[in-house]
């Protein structure tokens, strides 16, 4: 892929339920380019479209209208089976209940999706992710005996494996402790940092968006504004206005 390009793009991204008085508009005409190794968190007050906007941008949902690009692939224009290959080849996912499979052991849930995939598992990029996740002397416990720190740290080893053009984050600290939620935020940091990796999360926390590169704010499923080098009291300040902006409307 060409690295001025986008690893992921939103042209006039439109998302509707409903139809006629019941219509709802959960995205309006959103248009938003995330550059290659760069760490983008999704904020806005409840409501605002957030975690729509993520699932038409990791392709578990369609937009009513607009284009989402991955990379090269235009992921409006897939059908479904070409859908689930490019999630399961090119899309890293971590969510806020781990989504890890009780049977398996550490190490299996990290491979899994090159076992679905049926491709074999590159040791050394296995080991660098180990490494860099620091959960090599937990490998073959399985996630009931690991905290939920380590669940997640599994987690963002699973997103790694496949070496995926982008990494999704949905509320990837909502189920933990401060510290932990701290150590898996300074793991995608260094996952952007030291491995190149895209990542984009969606968190309604300014300490969480803080470790991000670059802050994009939604309201009434529209885009507002956007900070780089965000620190959390400039998070609050947007925040607290679109809050306000929210109430008044309401």
């Amino acid at each position: 892929m060409n690295q001025n390009a986008s690893a992921v793009a939103a042209i006039g991204l439109s998302k509707q339920y409903g139809t006629g008085e019941a219509t709802v508009v959960a995205l309006d005409n959103v248009s938003l380019q995330f550059a290659p190794s760069q760490f983008t968190a999704i904020m806005g007050p409840s409501g605002s479209g957030k975690s729509t906007l993520m699932h038409c941008l990791a392709g578990l949902d369609r937009p009513s209208a607009g284009t989402v690009r991955i990379g090269e692939h235009d992921v409006t224009r897939l059908d479904d089976k070409r859908l689930t290959l490019l999630r399961r080849d090119h899309v890293g996912f971590v969510f806020q209940k781990f989504n890890l499979l009780p049977a398996l052991s550490a190490a299996e849930n990290i491979m899994l999706p090159l076992s679905i995939a049926g491709k074999k598992v590159n040791g050394k990029w296995f080991s660098q992710v180990v490494a860099a996740v620091g959960i090599a002397d937990r490998l073959g416990h399985r996630p009931s005996e690991l905290s939920g720190g380590q669940q997640q740290r599994v987690a963002v080893a699973r997103a790694l494996i496949t070496q995926p053009l982008v990494i999704f984050a949905d509320e990837p600290t909502g189920n933990l402790d401060s510290r932990s939620g701290a150590e898996v935020l300074r793991l995608l940091r260094e996952a952007v940092d030291s491995l190149g990796q895209t990542v984009i999360m969606v968190t309604h926390d300014p300490g969480a968006a803080s470790a991000a590169d670059r802050v994009v704010f939604l309201a009434d499923g529209r885009l507002i504004t956007e900070l780089h080098k965000p620190t959390p009291d400039r998070i609050l300040d947007v925040m607290g206005s679109l809050d306000k902006a929210t109430a008044v409307a309401a």
